[in-house]
């Protein structure tokens, strides 16, 4: 078919062609003084024009009847055109039928069939089940249609509007009107139907999506909390070691004066069990909400803690092979025994952490992040520089294994109530737990996290509590008979 434009133009002359005839036949009966009824007017016709239009009716030499609606207006004639598009993307636009006012009312429309090309792909009307029908009920508003042998009107729209929860995504290479309709996004809903609302929108903060992904609901929150079991199970195993280093110190400040605990430095045991106490203190600060004071309290005072936990079993272990090398009292490392080496290592070795950690809190300090995960935010604290925590771990890997080395060199010193067997093993077990503890708190996150960096406080102090101290809790309390300096010298004798 042609142009639109030259239809338009042609259906304009034919209406202007008969109103010109009507015209001179006018001037033709006015020349000739008849009157003709409707038909006599003047040359004037001035505002009563409408009246004698309204009354014209005629054919046209090619025998087409010209007439006028009471509006004035020409009955339309319109041509109904199928747009066909060939396998080589050619767009085609052939005339499938007519729509004229003209005719009466039921047989306006004409159109055959066999010349519409179907979105199937054929001249086949689509079947009833397909995708490609609208319910009747769209085309109730037109009488005049006259499709006796369709049972349903196919649609003529590409695509049908996506259901809440979905969104449109446009076709590429075909019309706006084409899409697909697929789910919205992690955290977006679509709660509305029709063109008008193609996209999904997202979730306000601490609110997820249904299931159906058509309204927000709000998330759970999580982190160690004091009400769920995991959180008092931990908080009470901490108690308990808290309450069983207390005792332990109870007995040792008690039993002060007896061979045992004066031959180990009694000082340095003092300090290392205050040291696990407050190890066993620690996970305190773990659980509960995370705030902006505990998440700064939490790692820089495990840092510090545990690096005089440390340095305390290095002193103690130095401590013992200056004993042994100072059996000669006229000897030089017989000055140095006394409290002056082990404070002063105690002093050395915790003083990198403070560092580390002073810096740490000056520069990028710890803070509470909350971290969405589908309908579940996650409430923990972000270390702020990873790089200074992974330094403090290593600075306490580094000093740890020192004290594995330097014990496991005293381990077999000819001393009496030599501690070196167990500093020895204290620390294997020690450097065994938080080898373990980095690749398990790498893989897990949220209340998880913290509960594997607590188990792995609780369980390593608890190494260090009972590989050096409950054997010797045990001598007081069960062996007192090896208590005594008469056991001690009958060892060195059999040596």
């Amino acid at each position: 078919m042609g142009d639109f434009t030259d239809e338009s133009l042609l259906e304009e002359r034919r209406v202007s062609g008969g109103f010109q005839m009507w015209i001179q036949d006018e001037e033709h009966l006015q020349a000739e003084g008849t009157e003709s009824g409707s038909l006599g007017v003047t040359r004037d016709l001035g505002p009563d024009m409408l009246h004698y239009v309204r009354s014209v009716r005629f054919n046209t030499s090619s025998g087409e009847e010209i007439f006028f609606d009471e509006n004035g207006d020409v009955p339309a004639v319109f041509d109904l055109v199928n747009i066909q598009i060939s396998s080589e993307g050619t767009v085609t636009l052939v005339k499938v039928g007519t729509f004229d006012f003209s005719i009466p009312e039921g047989k306006q429309i004409r159109i055959t069939d066999d010349a519409i090309l179907w979105n199937t792909g054929d001249n086949q009307m689509p079947d009833s089940d397909s995708e490609d029908f609208f319910d009747a009920q769209y085309l109730e508003d037109i009488p005049a249609l006259h499709l006796a042998p369709l049972v349903q009107a196919p649609s003529s729209f590409c695509s049908v509007s996506c259901l809440p929860g979905y969104r449109q995504s446009p076709r590429t290479g075909q019309p706006n009107c084409c899409f697909d309709c697929v789910p919205c996004s992690a955290g977006e809903i679509s709660n509305e139907t029709g063109e008008y609302s193609p996209d999904c929108w997202p979730c306000s903060e601490d609110q997820w999506p249904n299931e159906e992904r058509t309204r927000c609901v709000l998330t759970t929150f999580q982190f160690l909390s004091l009400e769920e079991p995991l959180g008092i199970t931990l908080l009470c195993l901490s108690s308990l070691l808290f309450l069983v280093t207390l005792f332990v110190l109870c007995i040792f400040k008690k039993y002060q004066d007896t061979p045992i605990v004066k031959a180990n430095n009694r000082e340095l045991s003092y300090v290392l069990l205050i040291a696990l106490m407050l190890c066993f203190l620690s996970p305190f600060t773990f659980i509960g909400h995370p705030m902006r004071a505990t998440c700064i309290i939490r790692q820089n005072s495990f840092g510090i803690i545990f690096s005089i936990s440390i340095s305390s079993i290095l002193a103690k272990t130095i401590t013992v092979i200056i004993a042994f090398k100072a059996r000669n009292p006229t000897s030089r490392p017989s000055r140095w025994l006394g409290t002056r080496i082990p404070v002063g290592v105690v002093l050395l070795c915790s003083f990198a952490p403070v560092l580390i950690c002073t810096v740490w809190l000056l520069l990028d300090p710890p803070f509470p992040v909350k971290i969405q995960i589908r309908d579940t935010t996650i409430i923990q604290c972000d270390e702020g520089s990873v790089l200074f925590f992974y330094l403090m771990l290593g600075y306490l890997g580094l000093l740890a294994t020192v004290s594995f080395v330097v014990a496991f060199y005293a381990r077999n010193l000819p001393q009496s109530f030599n501690e070196a067997k167990f500093l020895t093993f204290s620390m294997l077990v020690f450097l065994a737990v938080w080898i373990s503890f980095i690749p398990a708190y790498l893989s897990t996150n949220g209340k998880y996290l913290v509960a594997v960096e607590i188990f792995a406080i609780l369980s390593s102090s608890a190494g260090l509590l009972g590989c050096i101290f409950i054997p010797k809790c045990y001598i007081i309390l069960w062996r007192p008979d090896m208590n005594t300096k008469q056991y001690l010298m009958q060892r060195n004798i059999s040596k």
